[in-house]
């Protein structure tokens, strides 16, 4: 199973980390040196996607000025003889054709921010990536799923889970775990944010998805769900009905980025895996907490 294409919803308004989100989208928030948009698409591209389908709304537009080219910058950096600097933003640009934009136009919620989608994937499976999760690893989440993807063959629809804690499990969706292969095993039952004590297993769902092009013919018809919002979770409910869902367990450390402390939490995680800044931001935490 070839997966060529993968859809970002990049239209929420980042409630959550406001006021920073107020002017500038959360999606271009930096992680060190680098914006969380380009972490995901970088986790795609590792996974062999060959097309970027970006789901904008308002106040989105420098998400697509940043995968451009700005030859005043260019120009610039080769003035000054930055080699190096060049290199980066050269390797960071997708090519020509690559990425795709459309707009959601309306906060209808997640699964109708894919479901906008629909004309550019077309009649092929594709994956949906949440740029505000990261994951801390290589190979990266998405290739891990793609390959499980190629092992499963046929019209197999996968989900990213990751274990929480049974006692939090009411704050998330929740898979059922089914026949088991390695760190991958059938789903057989899905619920969104179950009761305390109701749920079938404390696997959450996160936010890595291969999914098949029929859930788009679900989305169309979908009411509105939790929060008012046409939820995806629904939507894979009813697919699941039809279609084969499997969960992998994916090996890396996630950090929920649409959130202060976790957006904290990731600039630390990911700075200390750089080998160039490791030492250095050691020390700047120790005498910070020396005080």
């Amino acid at each position: 199973m070839k997966i060529r294409k993968a859809v970002f919803p990049v239209a929420g308004l980042g409630t959550r980390v406001l006021p920073a989100t107020k002017a500038m989208p959360k999606e271009m928030l930096t992680i060190v040196d680098r914006p969380l948009i380009q972490y995901v698409v970088d986790e795609a591209k590792e996974a062999g996607i060959e097309h970027f389908v970006f789901v904008t709304g308002r106040n989105k537009s420098v998400i697509e000025d940043h995968f451009d080219r700005m030859y005043e910058l260019d120009a610039t950096l080769s003035a000054r003889g930055k080699t190096a600097e060049q290199e980066v933003l050269a390797r960071d640009q997708p090519a020509a054709g690559a990425t795709s934009f459309t707009r959601q136009q309306a906060p209808l919620g997640l699964g109708h921010a894919v479901w906008c989608a629909r004309d550019i994937v077309g009649d092929e499976p594709f994956a949906v990536v949440l740029p505000d999760e990261l994951v801390l690893n290589r190979p990266g989440c998405l290739k891990q799923m793609i390959e499980a993807a190629e092992k499963l063959g046929g019209n197999s629809n996968l989900i990213a889970v990751e274990e929480v804690p049974g006692h939090l499990t009411h704050n998330y969706g929740i898979c059922g775990v089914g026949a088991r292969q390695g760190r991958t095993f059938e789903i057989n039952g899905m619920v969104e944010k179950p009761k305390q004590g109701t749920a079938p297993s404390n696997f959450s769902i996160t936010g890595r998805y291969i999914l098949q092009p029929q859930i788009f013919r679900i989305l169309e018809t979908q009411e509105r769900g939790a929060g008012n919002e046409i939820q995806l979770t629904d939507a894979m409910i009813g697919l699941a009905r039809t279609q084969k869902f499997y969960g992998v367990e994916f090996e890396g450390e996630r950090h929920d980025c649409g959130s202060k402390a976790g957006f904290l939490r990731a600039n630390i995680a990911f700075g200390m895996a750089r080998a160039d800044l490791r030492d250095g931001l050691r020390e700047e935490m120790k005498r910070y907490l020396e005080k």
